[in-house]
This record gives structure tokens, sequence and C-alpha cells, in this order.
């Protein structure tokens, strides 16, 4: 089944205290690249997702960004420096008496001090955090998976009338081929008779024999036959339920090696023209494939 990998998806789901919302973002690239923003305190859960998304997407650049928020009364409290607290109010008594000042010191100045009061944060319960990611998770893979396959269908109508303009060179290439010994016996006579002007008698059964191993040489009906196959392989792996990307890039390079050799073995001018339009057809189908899962 064809998918783009170019999509974009968004999810939330909040549970008791937690809400957790998923962005995910999909980019061509050659293969899986992963790119998780996420607080750093679940790096825990990071790991997580980073797999669960690679068992789920083949290749492509996937942007990720996360954001959770544990609303629990438990999830943070706060730690109090009591020593740097007396040092620092200590400090502050002395300027202020070295000034002659006669304010109060309020609560909130020494309060304001860096390491006075700080938050911590409790133990992560990575299960409890993991199942409502996951729960999201599931939701915008479907949304992005839905997106991915309504861009497929587009590309895979492109595709497949690319295929039909090959496999329609194909065939005239076919034909063209088909009738080699007869091209090869009557450019010889023409070849002959304009090197001697017509003046030597020429021995049939010799150009029968010329023209059957010049015929040999520039036989591609293996080619045409491999290449009728890579045409069917195409078409099935454009089927199957498994990401085709790879495997259709990898087909277009044998599609290309028998394209080649037809154009390397035939003598015939309009079999080389053939050949060209088809290989300018490749072109195009192999850069389509860069979109494809």
């Amino acid at each position: 089944m064809i998918k783009s990998m170019t999509a974009f998806a968004r999810s939330e789901v909040s549970v008791e205290d937690i809400y957790v919302s998923l962005e995910l973002r999909g980019y061509n690239s050659r293969n899986l690249d992963l790119a998780i923003k996420i607080p750093q305190i679940y790096s825990t859960v990071e790991d997580k997702l980073r797999r669960a998304l690679t068992d789920r997407i083949a290749r492509g650049r996937i942007e990720i960004k996360v954001s959770i928020e544990n609303n629990s009364e438990f999830a943070e409290t706060f730690s109090v420096n009591e020593s740097l607290a007396q040092a620092y109010h200590t400090a502050l008594i002395r300027l202020k008496s070295a000034l002659k000042l006669a304010s109060e010191i309020p609560l909130e100045v020494v309060a304001k001090k860096n390491g006075v009061i700080e938050s911590t944060e409790n133990e992560i319960n990575t299960e409890e955090i993991w199942t409502v990611v996951n729960t999201c998770l599931e939701k915008v893979l479907a949304e992005f998976d839905a997106m991915k396959s309504a861009e497929g269908q587009s590309l895979e109508t492109d595709l497949l009338s690319r295929l039909a303009f090959i496999e329609d060179c194909i065939n005239r290439i076919d034909d063209q081929a088909s009738g080699m010994l007869g091209y090869y016996q009557e450019k010889l006579r023409d070849r002959i008779n304009v090197l001697t002007s017509g003046l030597v008698e020429l021995d049939p059964a010799r150009i029968a024999q010329e023209a059957a191993l010049l015929a040999d040489r520039s036989d591609i009906s293996e080619e045409i036959v491999r290449a009728r196959s890579h045409l069917a392989q195409f078409r099935q792996i454009m089927k199957a339920p498994s990401p085709s990307g790879r495997p259709l890039n990898f087909l277009l390079q044998e599609f290309n090696r028998e394209f080649n050799t037809m154009g390397s073995k035939a003598g015939k001018a309009l079999i080389s023209h053939l050949v060209v339009s088809a290989k300018t057809e490749l072109e195009k189908l192999r850069e389509q494939i860069q979109n494809v899962e």
C-alpha cells in the first residue's frame, strides 16, 4: 500500500490529574529519523515512545512534540535551605546596620534568594505517565496514518500512469525487436550497394548469415522479459500492506539496468528513442518514490 511520508497530526488526552498532548510532523527522509521534544524529567517515557514509533513507522523524518502536565497534589514539593536563609538574613542585617537603615527585612526578600526555596519533583511514576502517553499516541498515530494514506492515493495514481507509459514503451520495443533479422538484411544490402555502387552481385546466403549474427548480438528478448517482470513486481509491491518505498526504489534500479542494456544492444534508432523515453519516465518515478514511506 502506498503511503506518503509527509503528514501532520495532533491529539490530546486527559486522565485524572495527567494531561498529555502529542504533535507529529512527517517529512521525506531516506531512513527513519526521530526528533522527540519532551520535558527532560520524562526521559524514561521518551525511550518507550521512541520504541513505539520505530515499530509503527518505516521511514521519514518524524518530529514529535510532547507536552505532559501532572496536576496531582503530590506532583511537586518544595525544599527549604535553612542554613542558606539564615546566613543570607544575617548578611542583610549587617548591611542594614552598616547603612544605618531602620526598615525591617521582609520575609519575601530572603525567600527570593536563589537556593533558599527550590521545587523538587517527586519520583516519576513512569508506567502511569506512559499509559496516558500511549493512549494519546494511538489516537495521533491513527490520524497521522490516515493522512499518509490519503496522500498515498494521489501518489499511487501518478505512479500507475507512469507505469502504463513504460509498459507501452516495452511493448513497442518488443514489436520493433521482433523484426531485427529482416531489418539487418535490408540494412546490409543497402550498405553494400552504396559502397559498391551496385556493381557487386550480392550473395543472399552470406547476407542472411551476417544479418543473423548482427540480430543475435542485438537480441534484447531477455531484457524485455525481465522488464515486464519488474512491472508486475512493481504493481504487486504497491498493493502489499508493508511499506513499499525501499523495495520500489531498488526495483527502479533494476528497471534502469534493463533499459540501459536494451539501449546499448539494439541497433535500431526507433528502439533507442523508446528506451530514452522509458528512462525519462523512470526518473520521474524515482522522484515520486522519494515521497513514499
